[in-house]
C-alpha cells in the first residue's frame, strides 16, 4: 500500500452546493454554500458553515432564520456567480423569483426543493467559519420532482462540488439500495 499522507484536510466527497437565502436588512440575500449538511432527523435539523464575515451572516444573526434551496444543475451558472459576488454590492434578490413561507425568510421559486430554517445553535469553534444549525420547520418542492410521493434525485438533478479541484459535477448512476444492497455481502 503506497497512500500518501495528505495532511490536515477535509477530504468528504462530494459536498453539495446551495444557495442559503436570508434577509438581510429586509432585502433578499443568496448565497452559494458547499459546508452544508444533515445533522438530525427528528426533528430535523441541518447545518451550514459560512465564512463569518460573509453579508448572509448579518441576515442570519438579524432574523434568526435562512433557508437552504438546492438548485439543479441547469442553474450552475447562477449558483456559482452568487458565490462570486457579494451582497453587499450586487441585489442577488433579482437572479431568482422568492418566496416566503412562515418563517419569512426568502427562497427561490426556480430551485427543485427549499427549506425554512430556524436557527437554534450557532457554533463559533475559533476558525474562519461560524456554524448555524437550523431546525427546519417546512420542506417545499413541485410534484414533479417526486417518484412515488417522495423526492427523486435523479429529477431534482442536484449540484455537487469537488473541494480541492473546485468543479461542479450532477448525481451519476443508481449503484445500490441504501441499507439493503449489503445484506447479500456475507452470504
Amino acid at each position: 500500500m503506497n497512500k500518501v499522507n495528505m495532511g490536515n484536510i477535509s477530504c468528504l466527497y462530494p459536498i453539495p452546493t446551495v444557495l442559503v437565502g436570508a434577509r438581510v436588512n429586509n432585502v433578499p440575500n443568496y448565497l452559494n454554500v458547499s459546508y452544508c449538511g444533515i445533522v438530525n432527523r427528528t426533528p430535523a435539523m441541518i447545518s451550514i458553515s459560512l465564512n463569518r464575515y460573509h453579508y448572509t451572516c448579518n441576515g442570519i444573526e438579524q432574523n434568526k432564520t435562512f433557508s437552504v434551496n438546492i438548485p439543479s444543475a441547469e442553474m450552475v451558472e447562477v449558483t456559482d456567480y452568487c458565490g462570486i459576488v457579494s451582497g453587499k454590492n450586487v441585489d442577488k434578490s433579482k437572479l431568482f423569483n422568492s418566496f416566503y413561507g412562515s418563517l419569512d425568510v426568502p427562497m427561490i421559486e426556480e430551485c427543485p426543493i427549499n427549506m425554512e430554517c430556524k436557527v437554534i445553535k450557532e457554533l463559533d469553534l475559533g476558525g474562519s467559519n461560524i456554524i448555524y444549525i437550523g431546525e427546519i420547520v417546512q420542506a417545499y418542492s413541485e410534484e414533479k420532482y417526486f417518484t412515488d410521493g417522495k423526492p427523486d434525485m435523479k429529477k431534482i438533478n442536484p449540484i455537487m462540488l469537488s473541494l480541492y479541484e473546485f468543479n461542479y459535477y450532477n448525481v451519476g448512476e443508481k449503484i445500490g439500495k441504501g441499507w439493503e444492497t449489503g445484506k447479500n455481502y456475507c452470504q
